[in-house]
């Protein structure tokens, strides 16, 4: 059992767009009547994901419970910004029940893991579990976890290609580190793209997981708060891609910030975003933008060409009305230029 002197804290990880925000707004909202604090460690220089949770705090997980990451992966900046960070919220008063800890989409979730063996916190927090999002549709359609007969295949078909891709790998780590895994939009994949999609999940995993459907993120936090599972004591039953690395880096991936003009119509941003993920591989976009008329901020949301938004909030009289995305790829497809002239078509003529 699990030393009740030491604050839980489930890891939430999950590939781009797979609906970790999501997921912790329900369980701000219904919290199983423990008294929650976030820790959001954002990838890129705007704190969307902190800003859509704080938006919807409640007296049991306040605004000052959630606090934002943004200079880094939080097992790269251990010592500057975690720590600090985890001591701050042991601090409140009164005192988290549970920290719930959503990792950049691009996060390897066991160096994390090993972030929790530092002396300052290592007595004082435990890993209650780690809850790995799959986007049911994404899975299914293998883009996230190709079939390993068919990487041999492409390996033997092109000898130029020695590895897998950085996507897979990050896909793989995290279902080998989680728990539990959270097959999400199960609507859009349909009966036979959950099956797949399970199935994919039971083939990467190196255990039997626990593989549950949830929508809009709406789960009961019984499932998968209170786990006990002392994850940083169970390193070895968690393997990765990275275990001889003694380090790890990013450089894979690249994010950078636009901004964009007030707009006419946001069909003309929804275009945009999809031509720039069809035809320059941009992986994930996100952030807000303004609309002629409007007095609600609009927040957009893309995982590839398929783009959600929505009216959040008002705009406040202290803002300009500036819209503000970040926009992430693999390194070698972010081109400022490209992508600054297409969001800027949206420009209202």
């Amino acid at each position: 059992m699990t030393d009740f002197s030491k604050l839980p804290v489930t890891v939430v990880t999950g590939f781009l767009g797979s609906g970790k925000t999501t997921l912790i707004r329900q369980l701000m909202q219904n919290p199983g009547g423990k008294r929650l604090a976030i820790v959001v460690n954002e990838f890129g220089d705007v704190g969307v994901d902190g800003e859509i949770l704080k938006s919807c705090a409640i007296p049991d997980c306040p605004a000052e419970n959630i606090m934002e990451l943004a200079n880094g992966c939080i097992c790269c900046t251990v010592a500057d910004d975690f720590i600090p960070t985890i001591e701050a919220l042991m601090a409140l008063e009164p005192r988290p029940d549970h920290i719930l800890i959503e990792t950049s989409g691009l996060a390897l979730p066991k160096p994390l893991l090993k972030a929790f063996d530092w002396p300052d916190i290592r007595s004082k927090i435990t890993v209650d579990g780690v809850i790995a999002l799959a986007d049911a549709e994404a899975v299914a359609a293998g883009r996230f976890a190709p079939n390993v007969a068919a990487v041999d295949a492409q390996r033997q078909a092109d000898d130029s290609i020695d590895h897998e891709t950085p996507l897979s790998e990050v896909f793989e780590d995290q279902i080998s580190c989680a728990d539990i895994v959270l097959l999400t939009k199960p609507d859009l994949a349909g009966p036979e793209g959950v099956a797949k999609a399970k199935a994919i999940i039971a083939a990467e995993a190196p255990r039997t997981l626990p593989v549950i459907e949830v929508a809009e993120g709406v789960i009961d936090p019984r499932i998968i708060l209170g786990l006990e599972a002392a994850a940083e004591d169970d390193m070895d039953a968690r393997p990765s891609h990275h275990d001889e690395a003694h380090d790890h880096d990013h450089e894979d991936f690249e994010s950078i910030v636009v901004d964009i003009p007030e707009l006419s119509d946001p069909a003309q941003l929804v275009r945009a975003i999809e031509a720039l993920a069809n035809d320059h591989n941009i992986l994930r976009v996100k952030g807000y933008a303004a609309v002629q008329g409007k007095p609600m901020r609009l927040l957009v949301q893309a995982v590839g060409a398929r783009v959600r938004h929505q009216f959040d909030r008002p705009w406040t009289g202290a803002e300009s009305r500036q819209g503000r995305l970040v926009v992430i790829a693999e390194h070698d497809d972010i081109r400022r230029d490209v992508i600054e002239a297409a969001l800027g078509a949206t420009e209202p003529a």
